[in-house]
């Protein structure tokens, strides 16, 4: 800016593929991250930190980056290759986080099970999930987007058994069809995600399991579209995202043959948006009788979430006649359910 002031010319940015900025190797990142990266304002983030609302729960990054790559997105492409934060600075942040008002941490980043990878010790997270709970002020805590393939007992273990954390289950699956998911460079099959989601219920009957899917990927037959409909059917699923292919720069499916025509992905993602409501209903509805502890997040409907309910993008529980402020946590019984919603009373 100072240059354009002065009358300089502007050199235009030239981008560049993020990936390339830092060590191939996951144990190298960190001492490159601290030597050219660190911030100078410390682990807390910035001198003059502030919310920019007031929420009951926040968004809390604990890693950047992906490595995997998955020939429909281009994440990697912009964000770089995956590099954890430092515990103790994820850590001070949550702290902050408790002490402006936030009793709900959703630890976020593009691949949660890789946290740790590049630190030295891919169980990391194992290691310091009990801290987060052990902060003052903090009730819940929540873990976003598992990587179906990374997905390992110790963590199921750990997400299940530590106090104060969510038995909620974010698993972008994408797909059933091994031929598709080959092609989407991701692994796993029907058998395979199904053996994973009986494990979590065994461990946990009342655990949360959401799962995105993606719609008319290049190739896909209509043979895999049917086996995907049938495992939706089976999963018994708590929160479904339903999305059509669409082309992405930067991306291997770009140049992918056997497109599939916009007008059939169209069809395909109405009709599987169909079946996935009514699964997800179903689901809703079994959990009539069952206990929840719900964080009130709206206090004019009475209208919060329950440990197996994500912020924003899945339903919510209410009650009815009461008088919660936001920021309770309030123990119930579901009583109805609406679609995905669902309505308690006080226990």
């Amino acid at each position: 800016m100072q240059s354009i002031i002065s009358g300089q010319s502007h050199t235009s940015h030239t981008p560049r593929d993020r990936r390339s900025l830092l060590p191939i190797a996951p144990v190298e990142r960190g001492k490159v991250r601290d030597e050219n990266y660190k911030s100078s304002l410390g682990a807390a983030g910035g001198l003059f930190r502030k919310r920019l609302d007031s929420a009951p729960w926040a968004p809390l990054k604990i890693a950047s980056g992906c490595d995997r790559r998955c020939s429909f997105c281009a994440i990697p492409y912009f964000r770089g290759s995956f590099i954890s934060r430092r515990p103790t600075e994820v850590l001070k942040e949550a702290e902050w986080l408790a002490q402006n008002g936030v009793s709900e941490l959703f630890l976020v980043s593009e691949n949660t099970t890789s946290y740790g990878k590049d630190l030295g010790d891919l169980m990391l997270m194992e290691k310091i999930l009990h801290e987060f709970g052990e902060i003052e002020g903090v009730e819940r805590v929540r873990l976003s987007y598992l990587q179906p393939a990374e997905m390992r007992p110790t963590l199921l273990q750990a997400m299940i058994s530590t106090d104060k954390v969510a038995p909620y289950f974010d698993l972008s699956f994408q797909h059933v069809s091994p031929t598709l998911l080959r092609r989407m460079r991701r692994f796993g099959d029907s058998e395979k995600f199904l053996h994973l989601i009986t494990q979590i219920r065994a461990l946990s009957p009342e655990a949360g399991i959401r799962s995105n899917f993606i719609v008319g990927f290049p190739g896909e037959t209509q043979e895999d579209f049917d086996a995907l409909a049938e495992f939706i059917t089976q999963a018994q699923l708590d929160a479904i995202g339903i999305f059509g292919y669409s082309d992405e720069d930067k991306t291997e499916a770009l140049d992918l043959s056997d497109k599939v025509d916009l007008e059939l992905i169209s069809e395909r993602v109405e009709s599987l948006s169909s079946l996935a409501d009514e699964m997800v209903s179903l689901r809703a509805a079994s959990r009539i009788g069952q206990h929840v502890r719900v964080l009130i997040e709206d206090a004019e409907n009475q209208e919060g979430r329950a440990a197996h309910q994500g912020p924003e993008v899945d339903g919510t529980t209410s009650f009815v006649g009461t008088s919660f402020r936001v920021g309770d946590y309030v123990d119930g019984v579901v009583t109805q359910s609406l679609g995905v919603d669902l309505v308690a009373v006080v226990a």
